[in-house]
């Protein structure tokens, strides 16, 4: 998709994480009261759950892998990239608890419909951009040469000169229009039916952008991260009725569901369990940063991120078993975070690479004493090239 389309995406996709960061366990959700529900077959819990876990994995696969592609093409066109940084992993959980809770005060004070109708809009307009970005390279593909792709570039700009500034810098083509056109049939099939399959690809989609594009620059900043929202997710689920009751009434693709009563309705079903798009994406920015720092050291082997994914898988799968054995909602992170930080780090400890996975970098800034070196050097070497142009002239 165009590169004006990018930072639009990536917006969208923190917005979301500080509204439902963590979300919580898989849960089970029903459109009936809870009297009027169906009890689930063994048969369609194991489908419900198999299919939110491998919906869960693809994300971070697909994200992780494109997230390396992302962060090599900024480095080529030397583009600074928007990190997090240690003193936003810190804040993190604050801001997403003032928001979960803002949320739920809303819910509790005034109607859910009205409240409903609002968030439909706003996601259905940021999940048609999401889609329409992942959908591109695809549709790149597969598009027939008869069809041209044509080029098309929206600038808007304020001031002349030194303070000319870009308020709008678009560049799309004809095949991203086709992608545009695709997604808002997607969007338009959401708003009118709510049917959970739209929800699971706008869902999708918003789980691989951000996977892709929230870069985490070194392993601290993602250990803070993750520990913060360890904390952050038991609170919510544990302490209060906060999470699962924004979780239930939050009617938005910000989690992926699946029938449990697929295989006695169809896709009519009902009876849903869900997974917040928090347990994956926020793991899953940290196991794409594994994936880079294998992809940096140009080794065959990408031990850190194919171990810390099956970590993952096993902690999702620990997270629906403990649920099932208590019979309520668990928050995931207390499951996942544990599994996702200790396998790195048992894995670079048995290979002596603690140090290494510790001093790695996305984007390695510049020490102080090196860069006031370099900008003496760079103005000794601009008054010394003065000097002679004047002793030139004098001549």
């Amino acid at each position: 998709m165009a590169e004006g389309v990018i930072g639009t995406v990536k917006d969208a996709i923190k917005g979301i994480l500080e509204n439902v960061s963590g979300g919580g366990a898989p849960k089970n959700e029903s459109a009936p009261p809870p009297a009027e529900k169906v009890p689930s077959t063994p048969e369609g819990m194991a489908v419900a759950y198999g299919s939110l876990v491998v919906m869960a994995m693809l994300p971070i696969i697909f994200g992780s892998i494109r997230s390396v592609k992302l962060h090599k093409l900024k480095k080529s066109t030397g583009e600074k990239a928007d990190t997090m940084t240690k003193k936003d992993a810190m804040y993190f959980p604050l801001i997403a608890s003032a928001a979960l809770f803002g949320l739920y005060l809303f819910f509790k004070v005034f109607q859910k419909v009205h409240i409903n109708y609002l968030l439909t809009g706003y996601f259905f307009v940021l999940g048609v951009i999401a889609l329409a970005h992942l959908l591109s390279p695809v549709i790149n593909s597969l598009m027939p040469a008869a069809v041209p792709k044509v080029p098309f570039h929206i600038l808007f700009t304020k001031g002349e000169g030194k303070h000319k500034e870009d308020i709008v810098n678009y560049k799309f083509s004809t095949h991203d229009i086709v992608c545009l056109v695709i997604s808002s049939v997607i969007g338009v099939w959401y708003l009118l039916k709510k049917h959970w399959i739209a929800n699971n690809l706008f869902g999708l989609a918003f789980a691989i952008n951000g996977v892709e594009m929230l870069h985490l620059n070194n392993f601290v900043t993602g250990v803070i991260l993750l520990s913060g929202l360890f904390f952050y997710d038991i609170f919510w689920v544990f302490g209060t009725n906060v999470m699962v009751t924004v979780a239930k009434s939050f009617e938005a693709p910000i989690k992926l569901v699946f029938p449990q009563d697929l295989i006695e309705h169809g896709l009519n079903a009902s009876n849903f369990a869900m997974l917040g798009l928090g347990d994956i994406v926020i793991p899953g920015i940290f196991i794409a940063l594994l994936l880079r720092f294998d992809d940096s050291k140009k080794r065959k082997t990408r031990i850190y991120f194919y171990s810390t994914l099956i970590a993952y898988f096993l902690g999702l799968l620990a997270t629906i078993f403990v649920m099932h054995v208590f019979k309520h909602a668990q928050p995931a992170l207390l499951y996942l975070v544990p599994a996702c930080m200790g396998t790195p780090l048992l894995v670079a400890l048995v290979r002596g690479e603690l140090k290494v996975l510790f001093a790695y970098e996305d984007h390695p800034e510049e020490k102080p004493e090196k860069k006031e070196k370099k900008d003496k050097e760079e103005s000794t070497s601009s008054s010394s090239g003065s000097k002679k142009k004047e002793s030139k002239k004098a001549k």
